[in-house]
């Protein structure tokens, strides 16, 4: 639900040619005798549900990870509603849809559907029949100029608060996965004796330290989760966050511009203390969906998501130059910073993606 257009066309074009191409790849499968081959990529409790266990709504589905997790899904086996606030996306979609490939290659598996974060009622009716709702919060400037400021992060807490409501509200919604960040858990003051050093999923960021540091995207996705799981809690809504870092992949500067800058204000303090990690788009999406599926199970609480820390001077550098950005201001030292080093931990959810992969081998 990008509460505005994104800051670059060239982005949206780039993000619907990878879908169009995943499109003719599902088409392909589809009318492939080896179909067979496959349903051993799904998990196999996916393999048996319902039709409508497999309804589910992506908001900001035409974002970077939105459209990414939309992928994922339709290869799981999903049908996906995707969510969007604008009547541009909407028919932007809508052409897609109109095209012999989507057709072919979805068989009905995806709808569109608009509504505004700010009303509640449009919600609930764009989630009515899913089964399960991914927040993935993917929020630019409205202006498309600044990129995110603090009351995009103001914005994005009442979107959160609105869509968790609306969840709860909706009978056919059992599950809701929020994207959230993992900034939301390593602003914390390194001055600290007491403070330990392994960052994992039961860490939380300073909300007073974002507000001075300005960091706003930190402070933004760290009031977004938190007011998701109060309303989660005193609705009864059984909700799990993930919390990636940087998120990366092809060409992910040029289409994740807004939420790439804003990520890494604060780069040097992030690298220096070990905690500047990266995440790729596709393995993000795929660790959602295993969270998902997991959620009648063993899945809970939050999940740190990485797959790379950036620790050495040559990975800055490189990081730099796809970004555009001059190198020191990822591995340059700040004025007065004391580096403090601290482990960063994604072992809930390796454990929870190892444990799905062996299950999926096993029954296949």
């Amino acid at each position: 639900m990008g509460i505005a257009r994104t800051q670059d066309e060239e982005s949206d074009r780039r993000n619907f040619e990878d879908f169009r191409k995943t499109l003719v790849a599902l088409a392909a499968m589809e009318n492939s005798k080896e179909n067979d081959d496959f349903k051993g990529l799904m998990s196999p409790d996916i393999a048996n549900v319902d039709h409508r266990d497999k309804l589910v709504c992506v908001t900001s589905g035409v974002s970077f990870l939105g459209l990414a997790l939309v992928n994922r899904l339709l290869l799981h086996g999903y049908s996906v509603r995707i969510l969007v606030d604008n009547q541009e996306d909407v028919e932007k979609l809508r052409e897609m849809q109109v095209s012999g490939e989507m057709m072919v290659a979805c068989n009905n598996k995806i709808s569109v559907v608009m509504a505004k974060p700010t009303e509640i009622q449009g919600l609930m009716e764009a989630f009515d029949g899913c089964r399960g709702v991914f927040h993935t919060s993917a929020f630019a400037d409205p202006a498309g100029i600044s990129g995110y400021s603090k009351s995009m992060a103001e914005i994005e807490v009442k979107a959160s608060e609105n869509v968790m409501k609306a969840c709860a509200r909706t009978a056919s919604v059992k599950n809701c996965v929020l994207t959230s960040s993992l900034l939301a858990c390593i602003w914390r003051d390194s001055y600290q004796p007491e403070l330990p050093t392994l960052v994992n999923h039961d860490c939380w960021s300073s909300e007073s330290l974002c507000i001075d540091k300005k960091l706003w995207l930190a402070l933004g996705k760290l009031k977004a989760e938190k007011v998701a799981w109060k309303i989660a809690e005193e609705m009864s809504l059984k909700l799990t966050t993930i919390c990636p870092g940087l998120i990366t992949g092809p060409e992910f500067s040029h289409r994740n511009p807004t939420a790439t800058i804003a990520y890494l204000k604060g780069a040097q303090e992030m690298y220096g203390n070990g905690l500047l990690a990266s995440v790729d788009v596709i393995r993000l999406a795929e660790a959602h969906v295993s969270v998902y599926e997991a959620m009648n199970k063993t899945a809970s609480g939050r999940y740190i998501c990485f797959d790379r820390i950036i620790e050495r001077d040559e990975e800055a550098e490189k990081l730099a130059t796809e970004i555009g950005m001059p190198a020191h201001r990822i591995c340059g030292n700040p004025l007065g910073f004391i580096p403090t080093r601290f482990q960063l931990s994604n072992k809930k959810l390796h454990n929870l993606m190892s444990t799905t992969l062996r299950n999926c081998y096993a029954q296949s």
